[in-house]
């Protein structure tokens, strides 16, 4: 405090400016600095943020870190100088020594403030500015209804506890200085506010982050339709054909591996969960189905359920006209062989396979029309769902 004092009273030497004495009251009482008295309406701190970064999205744990850079400006008549007393039209000093709102962010998990003592410039007049710079890491509320191709706002508050509603008041603007857009999450809109109902001074800022991943839609909408063509490949082959199963089988298993790892990789909410889970689930039900069918089908086709039975005493009378008449039957003209008759077994597979392509076809259609058009409403938070909680009244 002593060397501090020193050079202030040799930045400031030859002249008679009227805080110093304030300063240096304050330099041995060891006293915060009070907030500028400004009567009886309240200090009004005009705030710019300059968002610079948005680095980091985990949808899993629901979070977001970015960059940003706050610009503090308010009046302190206190502060001003004549300009005969000091020629300069401002002066640089820490920001210890004066009055600053203590901000504190609600939904941040951690901050780092780069300085913790910047330095603030004072004009001739009074004004006070101040640049502070910081990283977050704070929660926000993912709406991943239509993920991968979801929007969300994130919100960031900042409330000065140090300070009531009758003292401060903030008056916020936000600034998008992002230049990168080579990534995941972007930021397609931001703005800052003062919320209607404040118990004590704050602002909020809200970035409208965008998802644009297209290499996530493509490897995850891409297997789903690969994998249903491929299972109805599948269900051309022969019902005879033993090969029929074991593709079926190996489909089955191979898009269990691919859904396990699905939900594993897309976050679970309570509700408003992506629809991306129930029409991979739909899918899995679907394989299921065929693979079921087709081994059931086999089954029947080779214990002969479903086979057609030659009568015996139509064998007997074949038989007996051919020992009365001897004589060689007229043979048939070459060239024209007779096909196989189908049996039961095959013509209901042949009928499944009909109604489950239609089935598909129907249920892609239904899944469009419920993505673009279904908007899902999520439960109110513990906070404003009453009676549990609620603001408070003002």
């Amino acid at each position: 405090m002593a060397i501090l004092r020193l050079l202030l009273e040799l930045f400031l030497l030859g002249s008679a400016w009227k805080p110093l004495a304030c300063l240096d009251s304050l330099l041995a009482t060891d006293i915060s600095p009070q907030i500028p008295d400004n009567g009886s309406v309240p200090l009004i701190v005009d705030v710019q943020v300059f968002v610079s970064n948005v680095f980091d999205v985990d949808i899993l744990q629901y979070t977001v870190s970015s960059s940003m850079l706050l610009k503090l400006s308010w009046f302190d008549p206190h502060l001003s100088w004549h300009e005969n007393t000091d020629p300069r039209s401002f002066i640089t000093l820490p920001s210890a020594l004066l009055w600053t709102p203590d901000l504190t962010i609600q939904e941040a998990l951690w901050v780092e403030w780069r300085e913790h003592n910047p330095r603030a410039r004072v004009s001739r007049e009074g004004f006070v500015e101040l640049y502070t710079a910081l990283t977050t890491k704070t929660n926000c509320d993912f709406e991943l209804l239509h993920f991968p191709s979801d929007k969300s706002d994130c919100s960031l508050s900042f409330y000065a506890f140090s300070n009531t509603a009758q003292e401060l008041k903030f008056h916020p603007q936000a600034v998008n200085e992002i230049v990168g857009v080579k990534r995941e999450y972007v930021v397609r809109g931001l703005k800052a506010q003062v919320p209607h109902q404040q118990l004590v001074p704050c602002f909020q800022v809200t970035l409208s982050l965008e998802n644009t991943a297209v290499k996530t839609t493509m490897a995850l909408v891409v297997p789903g339709v690969a994998i249903l063509l491929a299972d109805i490949c599948g269900s051309l082959l022969p019902l005879k054909a033993t090969e029929r199963i074991s593709y079926k089988v190996t489909l089955l298993l191979g898009y269990l591996v691919f859904h396990s790892s699905l939900v594993q990789a897309l976050p679970s909410s309570s509700s408003c969960s992506p629809l991306l889970i129930s029409y991979f689930t739909l899918l899995l039900i679907l394989l299921s189905v065929s693979t079921m069918e087709s081994v059931l089908m086999s089954a029947l086709l080779t214990r002969g359920n479903f086979s057609p039975k030659i009568s015996p005493n139509l064998a007997l009378r074949e038989e007996g006209l051919d020992t009365a008449n001897p004589e060689p039957r007229s043979e048939e003209p070459q060239g024209k062989v007779q096909e196989p008759k189908k049996t039961w077994a095959e013509a209901m597979d042949h009928i499944f396979l009909l109604t489950y392509v239609a089935i598909i076809g129907c249920s892609q259609i239904i899944f469009v029309i419920v993505w673009v058009w279904w908007e899902c409403k999520s439960d109110p938070p513990p906070a404003k769902d009453i009676p549990h909680g609620g603001r408070p009244d003002i």
